[in-house]
């Protein structure tokens, strides 16, 4: 195929903003001055990573389904895995949910899948040994898991269960003397091509609570194999887990807490607070870089940011933004006050990923045709936030958590 001519208009390539004291174009009412000035200085720091480091990575990583390891190198240098628990450097009090809120966001306007790895670790694999762990599995654990020197997974899911995983669970964990042996398979385990340590779920033989067990990835018996073909966070390392016989020390099991699955609630119920942050921030990449293109792109001799409907296009999508980081942040601020329950999570997990969904369907369409190239940046969010708007629960699922909370009828299939 011949090279164009030389003489070819170039089309505009919309690019964010990345300066770390941008001006935060998404963030129409300021929600970020509720930040106190060390928590901005901190999101400066992260921005600039995320800038030099992460965003000129990522879209080739994303085509081609690999996780950069420079990236966990990266993030173990600004010590921000520990925040959520007081772990790091000079911390002795878990940050607040408000802050670590804009963390995710801030990743996920770079790129949910790399935001996606980081939650994973963060939250579900650290939340369960904190949440779950005794004291002296905490200390075992989390400090190297906090330092990024072990990479946490989170092995819940299964081949035949996603949302009614927990009761009807077919992984199980049989006592055996001094130890357990666990049989099992599960599905769409992120980070675990990459993790250390898994925290595996199953069903107690005997007694048949869901119990967590913290499993080393090396251990014999359990086979990870990468989840091939997927056309959503690409760079996440997805995962069918094959456990036959895997052996694992009593003391390796959760067993602070309630010892069961119901520690595991209470984690999924923060994860999925931050999962609404995620899609907050994918919103706003994708429309901030389709207000960059309506800016650069012209047709019938002026920029299409001067036509109307382009107009209502970006201001709806402004709307979905800012509607849904309002909910982010009340959300933050109740569970932050104690008064945050699996419903406020749900319902912003709900809303926040379905006006994500808009959002990215009205950028792709705002940028035309050229909303499929992926060197147009829109369309990676447009494919990842369709992984984004099904897990933490899906909107069906967080839908009935929401409705029986408000009408008190269980809309649940038993």
């Amino acid at each position: 195929m011949a090279d164009a001519p030389s003489d070819t208009p170039a089309l505009p390539r919309p690019e964010l903003d990345l300066a770390p004291d941008r001006e935060a174009l998404a963030d129409f009412y300021d929600y970020g001055d509720l930040l106190t000035d060390d928590e901005t200085a901190t999101l400066r720091r992260l921005r600039a990573y995320l800038a030099q480091d992460v965003a000129p990575v990522v879209e080739g990583a994303w085509e081609r389904a690999e996780f950069p390891p420079a990236l966990i190198k990266g993030f173990a240098a600004l010590d921000l895995a520990g925040v959520p628990y007081g772990l790091g450097e000079g911390r002795s009090e878990p940050a607040r949910r408000i802050f670590l809120g804009f963390v995710h966001a801030e990743i996920a306007r770079i790129d949910p899948s790399v935001n996606s790895f980081f939650g994973v670790h963060t939250g579900l694999a650290m939340g369960s040994i904190h949440a779950g762990g005794t004291e002296e599995q905490r200390r075992r654990w989390l400090p190297a898991m906090a330092r990024m020197e072990s990479i946490g997974a989170f092995g819940l899911t299964e081949p035949h269960g996603g949302s009614d995983v927990a009761g009807g669970m077919e992984t199980t964990a049989t006592r055996d003397g001094d130890a357990w042996v666990l049989e099992g398979d599960k599905r769409w385990i992120g980070n675990a091509t990459i993790a250390d340590l898994i925290v595996v779920w199953a069903r107690d033989a005997e007694t048949n609570d869901v119990r967590g067990f913290v499993v080393p990835a090396d251990t014999p018996g359990m086979t990870i194999t990468k989840i091939e073909g997927k056309t959503a966070l690409r760079i996440v390392q997805n995962a069918d887990i094959a456990l036959r016989g895997v052996r694992v020390p009593d003391d390796h099991r959760l067993s602070g807490g309630s010892g069961t699955f119901a520690d595991a609630g209470g984690v999924l119920q923060r994860t999925r607070a931050n999962a609404s942050w995620g899609a907050v921030g994918t919103q706003m990449a994708a429309y901030e870089l389709a207000l960059s293109y309506a800016q650069q792109r012209e047709q019938f001799g002026r920029p299409i940011a001067g036509f109307q409907l382009m107009q209502e296009l970006l201001v709806q999508m402004l709307g979905n933004v800012t509607a849904s980081l309002g909910m982010a942040v009340r959300n933050a601020q109740l569970l932050d006050a104690g008064k945050g329950s699996d419903a406020h999570s749900a319902l912003a997990k709900e809303y926040c990923a379905s006006r994500m969904r808009e959002t990215v369907a009205w950028a792709r369409q705002l940028v035309g045709g050229n909303g499929v190239v992926l060197a147009n940046g829109v369309a990676r969010y447009f494919a990842d936030a369709e992984a984004l708007y099904s897990f933490e629960g899906t909107r069906e699922m967080n839908t009935l958590i929401v409705g029986k909370r408000i009408t008190g009828h269980s809309a649940f299939v038993r």
